[in-house]
């Protein structure tokens, strides 16, 4: 659960293996493999060449490169001061994939048709327990444009000492009358844990389709939820404002939430690519 953030608050918070190779030659292998990374999938493009942020522009948080991969953290670590990381590129329909590995106590996601400002569709990527009510990664949430919530379950953190062992998953109720009026799709409880793997990367896809879009979500090849904005009953939703503040085109952005709602250490992204439909 986001609490919510007007404007203000958020451009407040966004502003402040082979032996005998040498290191240089692994390096630079690695790099090569990461920038060729699926692109045996027909129609994708990277948008991260694993060794930089060309083709991307930052407001707010910390956004640094390492390894192949992005790093995202609150600027400076613990601070409160989130922010987004945007593609310099507008994407209206489009497929995107892209790994991530989450710390735990982290409040993240995937902004589809951003704005600069943040409001967007979001993808939760939201990694922790309370005092904000649970996580979830890879349902639909209404990023500075209401708060409107998808989610039919979320969970908490299972720890044996300080290690994560296991994610318990219990239900929610994202709006009055959710059982009337539910999601397109929404897998279950036990579909969304078999489909996560713990301590490790987790492939995203997105596909983000149609003016008032249809934004289907799968992780590690299961399919989470598909919500679908011409259709939506959910009360909290309404499809001719979230147009009129989004519109049919968008940056695809990475976050950092602001505020003390970030609890946790880093997110790491890579492999990212996207296909315009």
């Amino acid at each position: 659960m986001k609490k919510e953030m007007n404007r203000r608050q958020f451009l407040h918070s966004s502003a402040t293996f082979t032996t005998g190779l040498g290191l240089s030659s692994v390096i630079s292998g690695l790099n090569q493999a990461n920038k060729s990374y699926h692109s045996h999938e027909e129609g994708y493009v990277s948008l991260f060449d694993g060794e930089s942020l060309d083709g991307w522009h930052k407001n707010g948080a910390r956004w640094t490169v390492r390894d192949g991969m992005i790093i995202s953290e609150q600027e400076p670590p613990g601070s409160g001061n989130g922010g987004i990381l945007l593609t310099d590129k507008m994407y209206s329909d489009f497929e995107l994939m892209i790994d991530v590995k989450p710390g735990w106590g982290c409040d993240s996601g995937v902004f589809l048709r951003s704005q600069p400002n943040g409001e967007s569709y979001q993808v939760y990527v939201d990694y922790h327990s309370e005092p904000n009510n649970g996580g979830i990664v890879g349902f639909i949430y209404g990023q500075s444009t209401g708060g409107w919530r998808t989610e039919p379950f979320r969970y908490d953190g299972v720890f044996e000492g300080d290690e994560l062992v296991d994610l318990e998953m219990r239900p929610f109720t994202p709006y009055e009358d959710y059982e009337e009026n539910p999601l397109r799709y929404a897998c279950t409880p036990e579909e969304w844990r078999s489909a996560w793997k713990l301590n490790d990367f987790n492939t995203l896809k997105i596909r983000c389709e149609g003016k008032y879009p249809i934004i289907t979500t799968w992780i590690n090849g299961t399919k989470i939820c598909k919500f679908d904005a011409a259709g939506s009953k959910n009360p909290n939703f309404d499809k001719e404002q979230m147009y009129q503040t989004v519109g049919d085109e968008g940056h695809i952005a990475l976050q950092v939430h602001g505020t003390d709602t970030w609890w946790g250490d880093e997110v790491l992204w890579k492999n990212i690519r996207v296909k315009e439909l």
